[in-house]
């Protein structure tokens, strides 16, 4: 099922999450786990995140260093067919437009296509692509772009001009920052940004995770005023140790509120730490579902622990 077709549904509140494959050579055993302690949830979907190649330098036996390009944590593709067919749920894989070409994203695509996993989420990623490009080969800069060329593929078209070729049927989903990506001058411009994307064929969009439920609120309605009419995830994280209230901001580029930081810095425990991130998503929780909006999704990652405790809370109050 689409993932559009959920949202488009949704009258109960209803949670999604996002994981992150293991490091290359680690155990897929903790994944398992954590997908089947969110079973009694029923969630309709997961994303699986994935990973492009990055440049890391390798001491060789004689001291010297060489570059080598690999990716970290392979295996999106292997887990979106075990979340599939193993758990019967919706995978919806990343795809990148940095580390990859248009052509192997072509045949990533023929591969989930072949898989019957019909919903994927298209993003940029990170800038920097430490691989060369071959001459012969083509590239998506923007997120943009890489709805486009699904969308194409939607209507049969590929990157070669193939005759009778096969249409795909991808539900396109798209990231929506509510406090402005890092890189846009102002939110006007980025929500301009996000009318592109669904003007190129995305149906929903999932937003980066915040702290401020008023500022999702906001920009939702900032979107609706300037003709966005897509179904908008909120992305919510739980916080977990005092440490991310510098590393979130410095990577995601997310205001953290006062009052947040200040009762995670007056913990002294990790369990209490685990308290004020779950009891502050729990209150996030109720202002949306109380602001009109049925669906949460949680950036999870590998730990469901914080996760648990959040929606035992949530089903003794909605």
């Amino acid at each position: 099922m689409r993932v559009i077709e959920h949202l488009s549904t949704c009258k109960n509140p209803t949670v999604s999450i996002e994981i992150i494959p293991p490091k290359r050579g680690g155990s897929i055993q903790k994944l398992k786990q954590a997908i089947e302690s969110i079973l009694p949830f029923d969630p309709p979907f997961i994303d699986v995140t994935s990973h492009a190649a990055e440049a890391v330098w390798e001491e060789m036996p004689d001291g010297s260093y060489k570059r080598k390009v690999k990716r970290k944590s392979p295996g999106t593709f292997g887990l979106c067919a075990m979340i599939k067919y193993k758990y019967n749920l919706e995978p919806v894989p990343h795809l990148l437009c940095s580390g990859f070409t248009r052509e192997e994203t072509e045949d990533a695509l023929i591969e989930l296509n072949y898989l019957g996993i019909e919903n994927v989420l298209a993003i940029r990623g990170d800038k920097q692509n430490p691989r060369p490009i071959p001459q012969d080969r083509s590239i998506n800069n923007f997120a943009v772009d890489l709805v486009q060329q699904i969308a194409n593929m939607n209507r049969g078209i590929y990157i070669d001009d193939l005759i009778d070729a096969d249409k795909s049927n991808f539900c396109i989903g798209v990231a929506c920052y509510p406090e402005k990506h890092f890189e846009s001058p102002n939110l006007t411009y980025d929500l301009n940004i996000l009318k592109q994307k669904v003007e190129a064929g995305a149906h929903y969009a999932v937003s980066q995770m915040f702290f401020d439920s008023q500022k999702f609120i906001d920009f939702v309605q900032a979107a609706r005023q300037a003709g966005i009419d897509i179904p908008i995830v909120p992305g919510m994280k739980i916080l977990t140790s005092k440490r991310q209230l510098n590393v979130l901001p410095s990577i995601f580029h997310v205001d953290i509120p006062e009052e947040l930081t200040d009762r995670m810095l007056a913990t002294k425990t990790r369990k209490e730490a685990i308290e004020v991130g779950v009891e502050w998503a729990f209150r996030q929780s109720i202002q949306l579902l109380e602001a009109g909006f049925p669906y949460l999704h949680f950036y999870i990652m590998q730990n469901t622990t914080p996760f648990v405790k959040l929606m035992d809370k949530l089903r003794m109050k909605v």
